[in-house]
C-alpha cells in the first residue's frame, strides 16, 4: 500500500485537498469491489494538528504533524491562492519538510502552484516542471535553475512530480494512480469521475496578457506598438526601428524583459486576437486570419496549434457558444 501525505498548509484551496481524497477514495473502492486490497493510505499531514486556516476562511484538522511523519512515499503539496511572498514566508515548516523528506528518498509531487513549495525546497532545480498557466512567467523569474513548461498538464521527472492551474491536478492524481495500480484500475476511476485521460496540455486555457511586470520603459513602448499594430505585416526590424536600437540589442533587451523574443510575442499578441474573435464572432476561419495579420492560412493554423494546442476549428467548437451548440 502507497502511503502519501497530503501536505494542508495555511491558504490552501480546499478543492485541492478534497478531490485528492476523493480519487484514491474511490480508486480503493474499485480495488476493494473487485475483490483486491486497497491501494492507497492518505494521511493529512500539517505544521499543527487543528485549526490550519484554509483560503476562504475554513478551518482544517491535520491528522499528523510534520515532526510525527517520517515514514511517507510521497508527498502532495497542494495549492493556495493568495500572495505568493506571504505564503511562502508563513510556510516556512512545510517547506523544509518536504525538502527533509525528499532527501530520504520520499517522491514529490505538486498541484497547482503548489509547485512554489518544490522550487522553494530547491527540488526543481535542474527538472522539468509546470504549474499554473498565471504563474508561468514568475517561477522562471524565480527559480531560473527549474525548466518550467508554460503548456504542459503534468510532468514527471526523476521521481517529482507537478501539475498545471487548477483542476488540472486531477490529471496529475490520475496519472499517479495509473502509475502505481496500472491503466485497467485508472479508467473506470476516470469514469467514475468524468476527467478525460492523457489530457497533456493546457495551453488553450491561457490568456495572454503581455508579460509587463518589468520596468523597462522602452521595452513597454515596443510591447503597446505590437499590440496596437498587431493586425498589419509587423516586422521585428519594424518595431525595433521604433526603439532607436539595433535589431541585435533589442532582440536581448526584449527577452530580459519579457521572457519572450519579439517574435514569440507578436505571434501571442496575434493568436489572442484570434481566440477572442473565435470566441465571440461568427466570422469565418480566413476571416479571423486575416484580422489577426496573418495572410497564410498554413503558417496561422501552425502557429496557432503551437500556442493553443488546438486547432481553430477546434478551439471555437471549444470556447464559442455557437460552437458549442453546433456540437
Amino acid at each position: 500500500m502507497k502511503k502519501i501525505a497530503l501536505v494542508v498548509h495555511e491558504d490552501a484551496v480546499l478543492s485541492s485537498i478534497s478531490c485528492v481524497l476523493d480519487l484514491f477514495a474511490g480508486t480503493n473502492q474499485i480495488l476493494t469491489a473487485a475483490g483486491k486490497p486497497a491501494a492507497f493510505e492518505v494521511e493529512l499531514v500539517g505544521e499543527k494538528s487543528d485549526n490550519i486556516r484554509l483560503e476562504g476562511h475554513t478551518q482544517l484538522v491535520a491528522l499528523k504533524t510534520f515532526d510525527e511523519v517520517n515514514d511517507t512515499d510521497l508527498i502532495i503539496a497542494t495549492a493556495f491562492l493568495g500572495d505568493v511572498e506571504n505564503l511562502l514566508a508563513k510556510n516556512q515548516a512545510a517547506i523544509g519538510w518536504i525538502k527533509e523528506m525528499s532527501g530520504k528518498g520520499v517522491e514529490v509531487a505538486s498541484l497547482c502552484v503548489g509547485s512554489y513549495f518544490l522550487a522553494e525546497a530547491g527540488l526543481l532545480s535542474g527538472k522539468t516542471c509546470t504549474s499554473h498557466w498565471m504563474a508561468i512567467d514568475d517561477m522562471k523569474k524565480r527559480y531560473p535553475d527549474a525548466q518550467v513548461l508554460s503548456d504542459m498538464v503534468l510532468t514527471d521527472h526523476e521521481g517529482v512530480y507537478t501539475s498545471g492551474g487548477a483542476f488540472s491536478s486531477l490529471n496529475l492524481i490520475l496519472y499517479l494512480i495509473e502509475k502505481f495500480c496500472g491503466r485497467a484500475i485508472c479508467i473506470p476511476v476516470s469514469k467514475m469521475f468524468s476527467i478525460d485521460m492523457d489530457r497533456v496540455s493546457q495551453a488553450h486555457f491561457a490568456v495572454f496578457k503581455g508579460q509587463r511586470r518589468h520596468e523597462d520603459e522602452v521595452i513597454l513602448k515596443a510591447q503597446t506598438y505590437i499590440e496596437q499594430n498587431y493586425h498589419t505585416q509587423i516586422s521585428i526590424d519594424q518595431v525595433a526601428d521604433q526603439t532607436h536600437m539595433s535589431k541585435r540589442n533589442f532582440i536581448r533587451r526584449f527577452k530580459s524583459a519579457t521572457q519572450n523574443t519579439p517574435l514569440e510575442y507578436i505571434q501571442r499578441v496575434k493568436i489572442e486576437s484570434a481566440k477572442k474573435a473565435l470566441e465571440s464572432s461568427s466570422q469565418d476561419i480566413a476571416n479571423v486570419m486575416y484580422d489577426s495579420g496573418y495572410n497564410d492560412m498554413k503558417t496561422f493554423r501552425g502557429v496557432f496549434k503551437r500556442i493553443t494546442g488546438l486547432t481553430p476549428q477546434d478551439y471555437r467548437k471549444k470556447y464559442s457558444r455557437s460552437g458549442a451548440i453546433a456540437a
